[in-house]
């Protein structure tokens, strides 16, 4: 993938920065100035679905993600993304979002978010035997403490929680 060039990186790189001190207008106004050719480049769709998932428009960060997705299937956050504003978004759901990511961990079998992600999305639908095989993958694969940490403040796993303590 290409990196964006001079001014537009300049311009991505303080979006970057409004958006880690939580000024999503100044963030927005910095992504404005990026070329019209660059405005669709990955990383900018990245920030962009950033911007609206921490301004909780989820039809928006749906729009973006599936834009990102399908730009550049290859980038796993697409794909992640998709999912997480879809479990979100009106007309969306926690059903929605398991079958638009269970495809991305062929694609994407060492990449830990995905595994970690569907363990949550099963847990949530009461697939408790799933949701343990993709957390023990999760595990193996993005560390075993760092996982359980994780786990064990995440929500959406607390029906394993028990489990996840004796891990």
């Amino acid at each position: 993938m290409l990196k964006l060039a001079p001014p537009d990186s300049f311009f991505l790189s303080a979006a970057e920065g409004w958006i880690e001190l939580g000024n999503f207008a100044e963030a927005k106004a910095e992504l404005s100035q990026i070329s019209e050719p660059h405005q669709n480049h990955p990383f900018v769709l990245e920030l962009r679905y950033s911007i609206q998932a921490q301004e909780q428009d989820w039809a928006a960060a749906l729009e973006t993600a599936r834009a990102l997705l399908a730009l550049a299937p290859e980038l796993s956050f697409g794909w992640l993304h998709q999912a997480y504003a879809l479990r979100r978004a009106p007309g969306g759901g926690l059903e929605a979002a398991w079958d638009a990511l269970l495809p991305a961990m062929e694609r994407f079998p060492k990449e830990p978010t995905v595994a970690y992600n569907l363990a949550c999305y099963a847990c949530q639908l009461q697939r408790l035997d799933e949701a343990r095989r993709f957390l023990k993958r999760a595990c193996e694969i993005g560390g075993k403490g760092k996982i359980k940490a994780m786990a064990l403040n995440d929500s959406d796993l607390q029906p394993l929680w028990p489990e996840i303590h004796s891990l």
